[in-house]
């Protein structure tokens, strides 16, 4: 990898249109602003040819003066763009579908329409000075050579960039990595990564056709968008710094603050083994792996919890061994000697295994006050 890479954060735009997902124009403000401070490259705002709120936040946005480049998204039309134009933005997302079965039977067209459609977009849109990057929705079930001539035909008319879109997520890494290879081969334009999650193998694509040239990556927080998602922001970042070895510039250290304000306004809880910044990722209950992160963090941890905002946790259940009830109860300023720590922890797993589920550290301090040496302490 020689090229640099770039964040296009879609949260307000496909990370909206998750089915049941509405922001409020203050939170996509604010979400707008946590993006830029963590450092996202390039953000899209939303659709100005919606009008209304949807077109007021954009602009509201635009008056932020933030860092980052914001772009909007538009059909191939030239009343769209002029609504962005009035929005103040300097880039634009020129969206129509490329795959047959979208071309005829939800645009009911020819593939010369959209050939001609995109052309004229695209010139209007960098005669009015703006940057332009086509999508090609659908892209993945497209025919890869009419694909390349709609590439072709958008980069003529002054296209900066093409949006490879995985619309229903049918890709794998594979075949993500030759059809980009070869379409950068082909056309010599810049090619941007929209992976959508069907699959599980949002991410995973991503990082395929990174690897192939492509230079940017659209992206959501918590991977929101449509039916299964899209490819997640914290995923995509860390695993290009901590897999691919590339480090984006990005602040991960707000991830986990991001990924719940997120939560909150989207209304989507986070699951705790959700990648990256679930609240199980720093968890350890099992005497082999909490024993080995505490004799060192290197031996289940590729990154640190500080690094997306979280912390390393232990908690006592079923499968907790001594080292771990030791180190538990130290954490409250308690030594345990192991004799009696072995002792005391059947007492541990027999509760958890009653209530189903880890214990509290309360319940933990509880049981030892009351049963261990007759309620004696040992406090330092």
């Amino acid at each position: 990898m020689t090229k640099k890479v770039f964040i296009d954060d879609t949260t307000l735009r496909d990370g909206e249109q998750t089915a049941g997902v509405v922001f409020t124009n203050e939170e996509k403000i604010t979400i707008a602003k946590m993006l830029d401070a963590i450092g996202v490259h390039q953000i899209e705002a939303g659709i100005p040819a919606m009008g209304g709120d949807e077109k007021e936040a954009i602009c509201a946005i635009m008056d932020l003066g933030l860092k980052a480049s914001i772009i909007a998204w538009n059909r191939p039309v030239i009343s769209d763009i002029k609504t962005s134009l009035e929005c103040g933005v300097k880039a634009v997302a020129l969206s129509i579908s490329t795959s047959d079965i979208h071309i005829q039977h939800k645009l009911r067209q020819t593939r010369k329409w959209v050939l001609d459609n995109i052309r004229t977009a695209t010139e209007f849109a960098k005669n009015n000075g703006l940057y332009v990057s086509v999508n090609g929705e659908d892209a993945s079930r497209a025919d890869q050579d009419f694909l390349a001539e709609y590439a072709l035909a958008a980069k003529e008319a002054g296209a900066d960039r093409l949006r490879y879109c995985d619309t229903v997520g049918v890709m794998d890494p594979f075949i993500t990595y030759n059809r980009i290879s070869r379409l950068i081969d082909k056309t010599s334009l810049e090619v941007e990564m929209h992976t959508h999650n069907d699959f599980g193998m949002a991410t995973a694509n991503s990082l395929a056709g990174v690897r192939a040239g492509a230079t940017y990556v659209n992206t959501t927080i918590n991977g929101l968008g449509e039916r299964a998602g899209n490819a997640c922001l914290e995923e995509v970042v860390m695993a290009m710094k901590c897999i691919v070895g590339t480090d984006l510039g990005i602040d991960t250290t707000k991830f986990r603050e991001l990924s719940e304000y997120v939560a909150r306004a989207s209304h989507r809880s986070l699951p705790p083994s959700k990648p990256i910044t679930g609240s199980n990722v720093f968890t350890y209950e099992s005497q082999g792996r909490a024993e080995g992160v505490l004799t060192d963090t290197a031996s289940y941890e590729v990154f640190s919890p500080e690094d997306v905002g979280l912390e390393r946790r232990l908690i006592i259940g079923k499968y907790s061994g001594v080292a771990c009830v030791q180190a538990k109860l130290a954490q409250y300023r308690y030594f345990l000697p192991f004799e009696e720590a072995s002792r005391f922890l059947p007492l541990l797993q027999s509760r958890s295994i009653d209530l189903k589920r880890a214990l509290y550290d309360e319940e933990v301090l509880e049981l030892y006050e009351s049963k261990v040496a007759g309620g004696r302490k040992w406090k330092f």
